[in-house]
């Protein structure tokens, strides 16, 4: 079978892609694969990195104002559009995927048109506005939320859950303690606010730093690069608890989660993905800074059903921080009621599911 992927703009979407990829080419060892992306994205490094071919086309996101760049887009989105035509046809593509980013729109158009069977992958509970335009040309949409399903034609919709779940199974806790520097036996505390890191939440950390050294648990707390420096300035001033770990990014996130009691994070597609496939519970704060403020529907995905906390950033303190923290690790049977209650909202085989729709889609062409 011969796929193409697209997706960019944010790991949310490329991630996925990416795993994805990984778990058909376990599946099928004769799959090949082309992914179309944007030069000046993100993916472009995160593709060729993993030796996967990579093509790229030059298209923008509309603006959401009026504005005479978006006539700009559209021409781009046309052109977008025969090139991606061009590299369908060269490759000789069985079906297309796109996994979001305004970079798909021309590419899962193109093969819609091109009568080559599409899919487009939705890792929020509410899409943006590229799965929302894609939605009425694509022979079936896949989401991981089913507060999504609400957004898309009822014919075209099936669940799948978001493929990174599934490569955070069957990895070594004992292992992602030791290299993440922390104990074993010890309840354990995952602090992170994305790759890059978020003020709100390293600002509510340190100013409870030295409570939480008092505490019966330990905390792994990831500030992320761009704010490890500002953030050491203030804990040698402070001091570091010794059963607090504090480090500015973790390479070995699969590894170390599976090590992890509770996580403390936004409420990106993909972490909660990871979080709900291993059954971890958590206390979510939604970055209000996204579009749709997708990320607090995403939480109360989880939090109406008992497999987390939702804290607004609004509300975020270091004290209320610190009592949610306990309120969960200090109480075993709430504990362990909401890992159920996570892994019960969990998928772990979602890269098995997109793999037999598009053998499905791809069968149904051929008849």
């Amino acid at each position: 079978m011969r796929i193409v992927v697209s997706g960019g703009g944010t790991g949310g979407h490329i991630y996925p892609a990416l795993a994805l990829i990984r778990e058909i080419k376990k599946e099928n060892e004769s799959a090949q694969f082309l992914y179309i992306g944007t030069e000046k994205g993100l993916e472009s490094g995160l593709v060729t990195r993993e030796n996967i071919p990579f093509k790229s086309i030059h298209i923008t996101g509309f603006k959401r104002k009026l504005s005479f760049e978006n006539v700009k887009t559209v021409l781009r989105f046309l052109k977008g559009v025969n090139d991606s035509k061009r590299m369908l046809k060269e490759f000789k593509a069985d079906v297309v995927i796109g996994t979001g980013g305004y970079v798909c729109g021309p590419v899962v158009y193109a093969a819609a048109k091109l009568g080559i069977p599409t899919i487009i992958h939705e890792q929020n509970s509410v899409p943006g506005l590229t799965n929302k335009f894609l939605s009425r040309y694509v022979d079936r949409i896949a989401v991981c939320f089913e507060e999504a399903k609400n957004f898309f034609p009822s014919e075209k919709v099936i669940l799948t859950g978001n493929p990174r779940a599934s490569e955070v199974l069957g990895q070594d806790g004992i292992q992602g303690r030791l290299t993440a520097g922390l104990k074993i036996g010890v309840p354990t505390v995952l602090i992170v606010g994305g790759s890059r890191g978020a003020k709100p939440i390293n600002s509510a950390v340190l100013k409870s730093l030295s409570e939480l050294g008092g505490k019966p648990y330990q905390v792994l707390y990831v500030t992320g690069d761009v704010h490890y420096q500002e953030v050491q300035k203030e804990v040698n001033l402070i001091g570091n608890p010794d059963n607090v770990v504090i480090k500015p990014f973790v390479h070995n996130m699969p590894e170390v989660l599976a090590g992890i009691d509770l996580t403390v994070a936004r409420a990106g597609a993909t972490t909660l993905a990871e979080l709900t496939s291993l059954g971890i519970p958590s206390i979510l704060i939604p970055s209000p800074y996204v579009t749709n403020n997708h990320q607090e529907k995403n939480a109360r995905a989880l939090s109406d059903h008992g497999a987390a906390l939702l804290l607004p950033e609004k509300e975020l303190t270091g004290k209320k921080l610190v009592e949610q923290i306990d309120s969960i690790l200090m109480n075993e049977n709430l504990l362990i009621d909401m890992k159920q209650k996570a892994q019960k909202l969990g998928i772990q085989d979602a890269a098995s599911r997109l793999y037999k729709l598009m053998e499905e889609l791809v069968k149904k062409k051929q008849k």
